[in-house]
């Protein structure tokens, strides 16, 4: 079973703020509550969480090998 939360941390300024990950598809965009930057996916990540996330995304923790 996967984690369904992960915080993530903003490049940026450094706030961390923890989120509920979807489970059904890739989340490419996220603003950052503390600066209001938008995050978008480093190269060969395929989602917010799996760059900037403490924890990567539900279709990466099941071995699968990107998001829906």
């Amino acid at each position: 079973m996967s984690v369904a939360e992960s915080t993530l941390t903003c490049p940026e300024c450094g706030h961390r703020e923890t989120e509920t990950m979807p489970t059904d598809a890739c989340q490419w965009f996220y603003e950052c509550k503390g600066c209001g930057t938008l995050l978008k996916p480093k190269d060969g990540d395929c989602c917010v969480y799996c760059s900037y996330g403490t924890v990567a995304c539900p279709p990466i923790q099941e071995g699968q090998s990107c998001c829906s």
